[in-house]
């Protein structure tokens, strides 16, 4: 989707954790914040927007949700 090079210079703009990527949203995913950074298509390039404002939160993912202890 992105080039190696820019996924590893990356970082979530809410709180600099790390982000990867999710191909079938086309987005770039913190798992920390739970937030998802669009990913679009500019002449040919796949460039992310990392912008707080323009992501919106991933969905919990089949079973990992259930796994997780409640207090």
């Amino acid at each position: 989707m992105i080039t190696p090079e820019l996924a590893d210079i990356l970082a979530c703009q809410a709180c600099k954790g790390p982000v990867e990527e999710d191909i079938p949203a086309q987005a770039l995913v913190c798992r920390t914040c739970r937030l998802a950074f669009p990913v679009h298509n500019h002449g040919g390039k796949m460039l992310p927007v990392m912008l707080v404002e323009e992501a919106g939160p991933i969905e919990p993912q089949a079973g990992l949700e259930s796994s997780t202890p409640t207090p």
